[in-house]
């Protein structure tokens, strides 16, 4: 799965947190500044031409919902970040974050009950 773009990625989270729709629906769920209608659609299209979107005919206009779900993109986005920038380790990523302060001691804390008791 290839990484999407940042105006991609605003298009999918639009249309993930929407659900199913016409492009005026995903446009109107977006914050501000808002891209004009028709380069959503344009990238809407690119989104389905890739496979991360389907688009069902009616009528005149498309009605579009996501092919993949947002938390399967995560995992596939994270374990490819984490390969090519932390030689494959979560390690290191933390590592990363600790020495330039944009984790605290207290987060650190909660990462570390998260994983001596997981959620089932």
């Amino acid at each position: 799965m290839e990484k999407l773009s940042q105006q991609e990625e605003e298009a999918m989270q639009a249309i993930w947190q929407f659900g199913e729709g016409f492009i005026k629906d995903f446009l109107d769920s977006m914050a501000e500044p808002k891209p004009p209608y028709t380069t959503l659609a344009s990238t809407v299209k690119n989104l389905e031409r890739k496979g991360f979107v389907k688009g069902d005919k009616l009528g005149n206009s498309y009605k579009y919902s996501a092919s993949i779900k947002e938390e399967d993109y995560k995992k596939r986005f994270m374990n490819g970040f984490v390969n090519n920038y932390f030689q494959n380790s979560y390690k290191e990523l933390v590592t990363f974050f600790a020495q330039n302060k944009k984790i605290s001691t207290d987060e650190l804390q909660e990462i570390i009950k998260m994983i001596e008791n997981p959620k089932k």
